[in-house]
């Protein structure tokens, strides 16, 4: 059993001896990670540190901070049973009305706002979790007058506690589909630049740093949404060019054959969603009294029924936490709890009040084990 307090070895300490060695100070990365100790006993040592406390801990030597940033420190915490599930929230402050991100614990118990995100503000852009990390890409900036679209990519560490800018995609574009499958990231449609709807599709690989375009969508789609299924990835909702209204045709490509194929019975107009086990649960925007619930298993589509609302007004966003769905308010609605749905409880009792509570109203979602 290890300690629990974690001392910072010395620099001066660090030196090599013997026969063949100089008096030169060794490099931060070169000896154990924690003196006394092999690395495969101190590695699980470090997996056991609560989640809260690692941003600390990453302070101590460039050698833990690059352990705690990698693969292998979450394969550590898996397999020790010690990952824990937060909830990242982007919510808008009520008093200035600006958006941050924030993080939530499953008990609701310990809220943490992240350091703002490097590079300028944006809107409609894409969001996604790989490797216990969140990555935000493209999206658009207002700059004299006029919209910028990016191809920006920026990923948040929750065990670091910070940003870092990532290589941009093949191609800038907001207002599109963006998911992971298997430990890859799609960028899909949107538009891009020059303001024109588009086609084109990429996949990002953390382990290369690397965008790839990939097979692009047979029709240009904006307003699309994403998410994965069973090693492959769906694209639904949002509006084509070659379309009146918009597009119910649900996009879905496998990664193994690299090619497209097409369903058609989608949801359309989806202002939000999240994804439980093999369902997957949207708000369109023509109704904010139900969900539409798709079930990959069948492909079948269900309804669920929201909690009657005191407000005419109310508009919700999708999250998920401990197997369960979260309802958030998008405004300010005097003694609006969060919601929870459970679809495995009794019938009657699927929806209750929920201890995750954001500062302020929420714009988007996303739960991250780590």
């Amino acid at each position: 059993m290890c300690s629990s307090t974690l001392v910072r070895p010395s620099k001066r300490t660090l030196s090599r001896t013997g026969p063949n060695s100089s008096s030169e100070p060794l490099n931060e990365f070169d000896g154990p990670i924690i003196p006394g100790l092999p690395d495969d006993v101190a590695k699980s040592c470090l997996a056991f540190v609560p989640r809260r406390e690692l941003p600390s801990v990453g302070l101590v030597c460039k050698k833990w901070r690059s352990f705690l940033g990698s693969k292998e420190f979450l394969l550590e915490r898996k397999l020790g049973g010690t990952l824990e599930e937060w909830v990242f929230v982007l919510s808008t402050d009520a008093r200035t009305k600006e958006s941050h991100w924030e993080a939530i614990d499953s008990l609701g118990n310990k809220q943490r706002r992240l350091p703002p995100m490097p590079g300028l503000s944006k809107a409609c852009f894409g969001v996604a979790v790989v490797n216990g990390k969140l990555l935000i890409a493209g999206g658009y900036s207002v700059a004299g007058g006029s919209r910028v679209v990016s191809a920006e990519v920026y990923q948040y560490d929750s065990c670091l506690n910070s940003w870092s800018k990532l290589r941009n995609m093949n191609e800038a574009r907001r207002n599109f589909a963006c998911a992971e499958v298997n430990g890859m990231v799609y960028a899909v449609g949107g538009y891009g630049a020059g303001g024109d709807i588009i086609s084109s599709a990429e996949a990002y690989d953390p382990n290369t740093g690397k965008w790839t375009p990939i097979e692009s969508l047979r029709l240009p789609r904006w307003g699309c949404f994403a998410c994965g299924f069973e090693g492959k990835l769906y694209v639904m909702g949002g509006r084509s060019s070659f379309t009146i209204g918009s597009a119910r045709s649900v996009c879905v490509y496998d990664p193994e054959k690299r090619a497209w194929c097409e369903l058609k019975n989608g949801c359309v107009m989806v202002t939000a969603h999240a994804v439980l086990g093999t369902r997957l649960f949207c708000m369109e925007w023509r109704s904010q009294k139900k969900l539409s619930v798709f079930d990959q298993g069948n492909n079948s589509w269900s309804t669920v029924t929201l909690p009657p609302c005191q407000s005419s007004e109310a508009s919700f966003r999708l999250g998920t936490s401990d197997g369960k769905l979260l309802l958030f308010s998008v405004k300010e609605l005097a003694g609006y709890r969060t919601l929870s749905y459970d679809p495995n409880a009794p019938p009657g009792s699927e929806w209750q009040v929920s201890k995750i509570n954001p500062s302020g109203p929420c714009l988007y979602s996303v739960t991250i084990e780590a």
